[in-house]
């Protein structure tokens, strides 16, 4: 594949190019792992702070704020380079990037699918009470249809964030399109220069993330329009 580019591009153009669409499947790869890593955990924080038990929803929201309030640059300084130092040890650093960034995607999913969850409002949970159901019952046959709806549009704009997060994770000796480019765009190689390898490097990421945008987009338009409406005739 590598002659492929070199014969159409030429050197070293083209093995620039092949080497930087190489090291976008470490970007997208690390992106889902952040996204599911993170949903999972989010989906449990989540739980813990609609829950009607207090110390849990307290002791979440603490989780929520730490982790929204520390940038993500300091979480992967801080697992890649401080704890290895630290205790003395080696961490992968794909097992730091990964783990820093589902912390950080879990406290913002979290958040973004409390509040679909907290725009319900209040008469479904006082309509379900008034037809005997439980806490659990409640949740899960009124509400959270609803509130998926709601969720659906900014958690697929989430994803671009994390896909922009990952750039970050060089800085810790992370393979990946950020990594390859800065090394290209620091060589000493005619034909490498900064103000060539940056623009293509934006242009991976902008064909990474904006597709995601525009669906995020018309999934809002789609989705919210839809739950608004719903949301009036239920108050009606």
């Amino acid at each position: 594949m590598k002659e492929v580019f070199v014969e159409i591009l030429g050197k070293p153009f083209g093995i620039v190019v092949f080497q930087l669409l190489d090291a976008t499947q470490f970007t997208i790869y690390l992106s889902l792992v952040a996204f599911v890593g993170g949903g999972l955990i989010g989906l449990g924080v989540t739980a813990a702070r609609v829950s009607p038990i207090g110390i849990l929803d307290k002791t979440f929201t603490a989780y929520t704020w730490l982790f929204q309030s520390v940038p993500l640059l300091m979480l992967l300084f801080l697992l890649g380079l401080g704890v290895p130092h630290l205790f003395e040890i080696q961490v992968d650093p794909w097992y730091a990037a990964g783990f820093a960034l589902t912390l950080y995607t879990s406290a913002y999913l979290s958040e973004v699918w409390r509040g679909a969850i907290t725009a319900i409002p209040i008469g479904q949970h006082e309509g379900g009470r008034a037809l005997g159901l439980t806490f659990t019952q409640i949740m899960i046959l009124l509400i959270l249809p609803q509130a998926i709806r709601l969720a659906i549009a900014p958690t697929v704009g989430f994803m671009v964030q994390i896909i922009k997060g990952t750039s970050l994770a060089y800085i810790i000796g992370f393979h990946d399109l950020m990594t390859v480019g800065r090394r290209w765009a620091n060589a000493p190689v005619p034909g490498t220069q900064p103000f060539l390898i940056y623009p293509l490097m934006a242009m991976i990421y902008f064909s990474l993330c904006f597709p995601l945008s525009v669906w995020s987009r018309r999934l809002e338009k789609r989705l919210g329009s839809t739950s608004s409406k719903g949301g009036a005739a239920a108050a009606a």
